[in-house]
């Protein structure tokens, strides 16, 4: 009898110490965890704020860029019909070096493409004759 007591009473002992023990690991190490997690937490968040921010900037820098190429762009259109206008001998050729300056900004806009008239999907195989072995067959490929 005192051998099966002593069989149930140590495993359990080792049990009830181990529980105590996990618990108080716990209890104390679970401080240290989440600051880290949490400066994780922040220096992700600050990178992600720092990336956006970049994205705005750079968006920012690229409309202004554009922009600036728009009013360069209609200085030099302006500065080619002044010159055509200044330096034309007759009226003739200042009329063709106009209508050839605003040929480029009066081109009529393009046509849209047609879909084609067949809407048969892609086949993912290749097709075959009625009564032709497929590519799975035994003898597909194979010379008789």
């Amino acid at each position: 009898m005192e051998h099966s007591l002593l069989v149930w009473l140590l495993p359990t002992l080792a049990l009830v110490v181990g529980v105590a023990i996990g618990f108080l690991i716990a209890r104390l190490v679970p401080n240290a965890a989440p600051n880290s997690t949490q400066r994780q937490l922040d220096d992700i968040q600050e990178r992600f704020d720092s990336y956006q921010n970049e994205v705005v900037t750079h968006f920012n820098s690229t409309a202004t860029l554009v922009k600036k190429m728009t009013q360069s762009y209609q200085e030099v259109q302006d500065h080619l019909a002044d010159g055509a206008n200044r330096l034309a001998l007759d009226e003739q050729t200042r009329q063709r070096l106009l209508a050839a300056l605003h040929a480029d900004a009066a081109q009529p806009p393009r046509e849209r493409l047609t879909p084609p008239r067949n809407q048969e999907p892609p086949r993912d195989y290749a097709p075959k004759a009625p009564n032709a072995p497929g590519m799975l067959d035994e003898h597909y490929g194979l010379k008789k």
